[in-house]
């Protein structure tokens, strides 16, 4: 179940913070660095404006903490680095719903890699027992700040009763 990275002494959530510098992530939970972003800009015709044409992060999450449910307006891809395995929830809005898998051990059902759909509700953990993960995300067009939109457990347990469970462990409110 774990895939702890131990070169360098890189097998602990703080060493990672440490090591690449990561910030508290107060909107959605976890830590955080922007590692890409890019200076080219695109335009974003459901908007009208513009937003840099990809951006990368870095990202890591504890026992304590999690990434809340949320959506985006464009395509994220999720990439597993080191630490624990994840546990990733998807909403669509036509009330579908699944549980994916991220790691890298290699396991069935278990991927390294995710993408999460422009417009797909969305909220991450560790499993059980784990200590951290630490994971990247790739947006284009990139991330604003202004495109986060958290989910509230009433409304998203209302359209998707069968993950009450989960989603009050991963809504803020």
């Amino acid at each position: 179940m774990s895939d702890r990275a131990t070169r360098g002494g890189l097998d602990t959530a703080e060493a990672w913070i440490a090591r690449l510098d990561l910030q508290p992530l107060p909107f959605e939970g976890g830590f955080f660095r922007q590692s890409v972003c890019s200076e080219e800009r695109s335009p974003v015709a459901r908007e009208g404006g513009s937003r840099p044409l990809h951006t990368a992060i870095y990202y890591l999450i504890t026992p304590r903490s999690f990434s809340t449910m949320h959506r985006l307006p464009s395509d994220e891809v999720f990439h597993f680095y080191a630490g624990d395995r994840v546990r990733m929830l998807q909403l669509s809005a036509e009330g579908a719903g699944r549980i994916l898998h991220l790691g890298n051990d290699g396991a069935p059902g278990v991927e390294p890699q995710v993408l999460v759909p422009r417009g797909t509700w969305q909220g991450s953990e560790l499993v059980p027992g784990g200590r951290f993960a630490l994971l990247g995300t790739t947006m284009a067009p990139g991330f604003e700040l202004a495109d986060f939109e958290p989910g509230h457990a009433a409304e998203l347990i209302a359209a998707h009763p069968q993950f009450e469970e989960l989603l009050r462990r991963l809504c803020k409110s």
